[in-house]
């Protein structure tokens, strides 16, 4: 088992050379910005390692992380999962996504479009109504 990280500079430095390095910080670097951040400009996925429920409410790191692999929105807050602008970037990077946000987005039709094109098996997540939407059912069949 790797040993706990508790040196920041030395943080920095693995978690720049691999995101996943989050995951031995000390809990304290987990909560760290600067850290987190230079993890999940490495490593979308670091996200899932954040300690800090400030910094997974917080929409740059948020934002960051789905950009890199959107999958990690299960990692977001609440609040995030309801965010329309997280949630696109998100569903545009893994269409998936869309089983981690709010239902009210399940049910936006911009948001639903975003993810089945990215990924036709997305639609199951969506909406009742728009499972059934001629102009979404089409993005499939293309």
């Amino acid at each position: 088992m790797a040993e706990t990280i508790t040196d920041k500079t030395e943080a920095l430095a693995a978690v720049k050379n691999d995101g996943g390095a989050l995951e031995h910080a000390s809990d304290e670097l987990k909560a760290d910005k600067e850290v987190v951040m230079a993890a999940i400009e490495n490593n979308g996925g670091a996200l899932q390692f954040v300690e800090s429920d400030e910094l997974k409410a917080d929409k740059e790191v948020v934002m960051a992380a789905v950009k890199n692999e959107g999958v990690v929105l299960y990692s977001a807050s609440d609040e995030l999962k309801a965010d329309k602008e997280v949630v696109m970037a998100a569903v545009k990077n893994y269409g998936y996504a869309l089983e981690y946000v709010s239902d009210e987005l399940r049910a936006d039709k911009e948001v639903v479009m975003a993810a089945v094109k990215n990924d036709g098996d997305a639609l199951e997540f969506a909406s009742d109504e728009l499972q059934t939407d001629p102009e979404i059912l089409a993005l499939i069949d293309d």
